[in-house]
């Protein structure tokens, strides 16, 4: 079985570029054992078949494998502590600023970024890049259409002026939907762009392995400005800041030196 899994790895790296041995191999493994026996498969040899040969199969493996959870101002005292004592600090120097929010899901954040700062700047000053693996996310997060539960954290007065209740959805503004460019991206295998005043990325490295976050945090600080800033989840502090030129501004906060 270990062997058929390292097989496995080998061969959708081959078929798509993703390098599964980056990720955590026990969550990784039960996730699309989990897939493929509900699928009526016996074994990954059998399930990597059928990956190779019907788009369908293709298509919901990338989907699973993907990390798509997300919503709206999600640990809300993190986002006021962006509004009132990032975001501000970095426009003292500059009106409009390069964002980019890596692994964006379904977009939530990068529009919640865009929504926190509309309060500070006007919206044709806003540009974020959105970036994210899965283009099943990336055309959702494209239509900007989210159930009620996504937006448990946002203000009242947020929901009323950039949200429209359809049926059962919420549908973001056009105005915010119109600052964000969503683009298809591997982080580990991609270059990044540079000169970022803030990167956003939240709740995604805790998948993966050490030295893939290593990568990563190098990859993100050679991406930053000097004095940039980069925002991580709330269960993805940075332990050693300064061996990737960061250091810490507030919580899960980094300032590059």
């Amino acid at each position: 079985m270990p062997q058929e899994y390292e097989e496995f790895i080998r061969n959708i790296k081959m078929l798509t570029g993703i390098d599964l041995a980056l990720y955590k191999e026990g969550q990784m493994k039960r996730r699309l054992t989990s897939l493929y026996e509900k699928r009526g498969y016996h074994s990954f040899r059998e399930y990597y078949k059928d990956i190779q040969t019907n788009s369908g199969v293709l298509n919901e493996f990338l989907d699973r494998m993907t990390i798509n959870v997300s919503e709206f101002y999600r640990n809300a005292k993190r986002w006021e502590v962006l509004e009132q004592k990032i975001l501000p600090g970095l426009l003292a120097s500059k009106k409009k600023l390069k964002i980019w929010s890596a692994a964006c899901s379904t977009g939530e954040e990068p529009y919640t970024i865009a929504m926190i700062l509309s309060n500070l700047v006007p919206l044709n000053q806003i540009e974020i890049l959105a970036t994210d693996l899965d283009e099943n996310v990336l055309a959702r997060a494209k239509m900007g259409l989210y159930p009620e539960r996504s937006l448990n954290e946002v203000p009242e007065k947020i929901k009323t002026k950039y949200f429209e209740k359809k049926a059962d959805f919420y549908r973001v503004d056009d105005e915010i939907k119109r600052r964000v460019i969503f683009k298809k991206q591997d982080l580990l295998a991609d270059r990044f762009e540079q000169g970022f005043d803030l990167i956003v990325c939240r709740n995604v490295l805790i998948y993966f392995t050490e030295e893939a976050k290593n990568l990563l945090y190098e990859k993100f600080s050679a991406s930053l400005r000097s004095d940039g800033v980069f925002f991580v989840g709330s269960t993805e502090q940075i332990f050693t800041p300064g061996k990737y030129r960061f250091e810490t501004i507030d919580t899960f906060f980094y300032k590059k030196k």
